[in-house]
């Protein structure tokens, strides 16, 4: 599996793990959803950086 395809699986998981924290916190502020928000945030920049590497 290329670099880039990991790193789109991963955005996934932590999307689909962030839809889930968001349903069970009361505020958009916890410090859990915040981190995960930011290494969201993280993997997303790396992903774009791949995509504009591979043009």
């Amino acid at each position: 599996m290329l670099q880039i395809e990991k790193i789109a699986e991963k955005i996934e998981d932590l999307r689909s793990l962030m839809y889930q924290l968001m349903n069970e916190k009361v505020e958009l502020t916890d410090p859990e959803l915040v981190d995960l928000s930011q290494n969201l945030d993280k993997l997303l920049n790396k992903y774009n950086e791949l995509l504009i590497r591979s043009r």
